[in-house]
Formats: structure tokens, C-alpha cells, sequence
């Protein structure tokens, strides 16, 4: 079975997680099938502390990947953080 999930990297207390398709035997930080984003819990700043490719990870679920709870979660976070930068649209009266 192939699954989502993250891929832990980073340094002793300064955790950072790739977003990895995996087969579900390979170990957590092993072989990985693609890297469609990552995870930056201690981003500070103007550093960017998440990236997804929600196209990847549709195009993935569509065939039958399994994603992770916490990659759920990510995702729902992403999107949400993509609706919140997206430029106001003014209408201009004529």
C-alpha cells in the first residue's frame, strides 16, 4: 500500500518534515516514492512553515494513496492559509 505521511528531518529540537508518498513498508525516514511538500513547525518570521502540492496530493489520492491524519490536517491548514493570502479583488465603480 503506498500512503502519505510525513518524513522527519532537521536537527535534535529542531524538527522539520518533508510531505512523502511512501510504500507503507519502508521505514518513516527511508525510500520515498515522491516529495509533494513539507512542514516547518518552528518557521518563524518571514520563513514559509508549509508547502503542499495539493495537486500531487489529489492526483495520489485518486489512486488509492492513503494519507495520514496529520497530512489531512496539513492540508485543510494549507488551504486555509492560501484563501487567507489571496489578493482582494476590488470592483471599481464607473
Amino acid at each position: 500500500m503506498v500512503v502519505i505521511r510525513l518524513s522527519r528531518g532537521g536537527s535534535k529540537a529542531r524538527p522539520f518534515y518533508n510531505i512523502v508518498v511512501a510504500d507503507k513498508r519502508v521505514r518513516r525516514d527511508g525510500r520515498f516514492i515522491e516529495r509533494i511538500g513539507f512542514y516547518n513547525p518552528t518557521a518563524r518570521g518571514a520563513e514559509q512553515g508549509l508547502r503542499l502540492d495539493h495537486d500531487r496530493l489529489a492526483y495520489w489520492q485518486g489512486v488509492g494513496a492513503q494519507a495520514s491524519e496529520t497530512v489531512l490536517r496539513l492540508a485543510k491548514q494549507a488551504v486555509k492559509q492560501q484563501v487567507g493570502e489571496a489578493p482582494a479583488v476590488e470592483t471599481a465603480a464607473a
